[in-house]
């Protein structure tokens, strides 16, 4: 069976440095920080008071209040960026058969916002259970994709993918899967995350993983830099419309690049230490390299999982060092997490985006506050520190890694 071609024919966007893809991209090539004092919640108490929240959003704007009030904020999320990336693709300006269009969705984490709510209002009363009947399909992680579907009519596969802070890159792979291996025309991809609440930042400060840096928000997420001391938490949402490459250009579709390959592997190492001499991640790439029939030397670009942790930077630098040998040195790096902060299940989605802002502009976004260099990375390794860089990048790779030792690799690359 020969395998078809996938491309990408709509982006959509609501991150901390901009509410739609193309200010997302502008926003990444200016080397913008997302990072600010929450406003979320009462952040007196808590060690850690600021992260990368979306900014000059009203979700009435996208939504009628009576549907959004059914909604956890990363189901609006995934509603929003959706309605974007389908409008942009054209696919509905077509005659398309709903059975030949699904939706594949991630969310790490889902509506934690109406369980902290429901469960918080339980607590607090005379033990009478009284919860909202929308609770549970508020609450779980599948809800985005279904909502999606229901939408626009779309009968295709339709499910939600969870691995933690790679689960966008599972729901890309899956959906290359499915289209290439002739299960779909087209997939409505991508991720969400609305964590940006007082158990999410409570939780992740318990474990020491977040900075501290409440002096200095702005420069607090700063990978591979010496001083770094943890990740920033980041909220928002992306979309891909994700296309058979004959269907594409059988209705004129524009093309902004090409799925090429996809690696999926587990450190069996620990719950939520990466393997200290990146094994996981170095098979990952591996794989993905292998799946896209392309060498080592052929990519441009990495776009790190480089989350800002002391343990994490150091062990995903070894595995490329470890991959690409020599070449790692002509490598442009970077992690926009240094701008967006980590935005968990749905980071792997929005640096697709960035990784096709580099593919569609030939401008490589920044590692972002460099400050102080740290011995233990290799000092000829081009981190692309604070400011973007102009090159030609034909191939794009795109690391995540999540709890629980989960790798996912993605490959894009220009539409030749």
């Amino acid at each position: 069976m020969k395998l078809k071609r996938v491309v990408v024919t709509g982006i959509g966007a609501l991150t901390p440095i901009g509410n739609n893809a193309q200010d997302f991209w502008s926003a990444l090539s200016k080397g913008i920080s997302g990072a600010a004092t929450i406003t979320r919640f009462d952040i007196e108490k808590f060690r850690t008071q600021f992260a990368c929240e979306i900014k000059d959003f009203n979700v009435l704007d996208h939504i009628d209040r009576k549907e959004s009030r059914k909604m956890d904020p990363f189901t609006q999320y995934a509603m929003i960026v959706a309605d974007e990336a389908v409008h942009d693709s054209g696919i509905l300006d077509t005659k398309f058969i709903p059975e030949d269009i699904g939706v594949i969705w991630a969310s790490g984490i889902g509506g934690l916002q109406v369980l902290e709510q429901e469960i918080g209002q339980f607590t607090q009363g005379d033990g009478t259970p009284r919860f909202n009947p929308f609770f549970i399909p508020k609450m779980i992680g599948d809800i985005a994709p279904g909502y999606i579907s229901i939408k626009y009519g779309f009968r295709g596969p339709n499910f939600g993918t969870i691995s933690a802070c790679a689960s966008s890159n599972n729901s890309i792979i899956d959906s290359y899967n499915y289209i290439r291996l002739g299960m779909a025309k087209a997939i409505i991809t991508g991720g969400s995350e609305a964590c940006v609440t007082p158990s999410a930042v409570g939780g992740f400060n318990s474990m020491k993983a977040l900075s501290e840096r409440n002096d200095s928000p702005s420069t607090a997420s700063r990978p591979f830099d010496a001083d770094r001391d943890g990740f920033v938490l980041g909220e928002g949402a992306a979309s891909l419309v994700l296309e058979e490459y004959e269907h594409a250009k059988a209705r004129g579709a524009k093309i902004y690049g090409e799925i090429l390959g996809g690696g999926l592997t587990a450190d069996a190492h620990h719950i939520t230490a990466p393997h200290p001499e990146g094994l996981g991640a170095t098979n990952v790439m591996k794989i993905a390299l292998k799946d896209a029939e392309i060498s080592p030397s052929d990519i441009d670009y990495v776009n790190v999982h480089g989350t800002s942790t002391p343990l994490g930077d150091v062990s995903e630098t070894k595995a490329i060092l470890g991959v690409f040998g020599d070449h790692a040195y002509n490598l442009n790096i970077s992690s926009t997490k240094s701008m967006t902060g980590h935005l968990l299940g749905a980071a792997g989605a929005i640096e697709a985006l960035a990784c096709l802002s580099a593919i569609n502009t030939g401008i490589v976004p920044p590692t972002i506050n460099h400050f102080t260099d740290d011995e233990q990375f290799d000092n000829k390794l081009n981190f692309t520190f604070n400011k973007a860089q102009k090159r030609e990048v034909n191939y794009a790779l795109s690391n995540t890694f999540g709890f629980g030792g989960h790798n996912a690799s993605v490959i894009m690359g220009k539409c030749e």
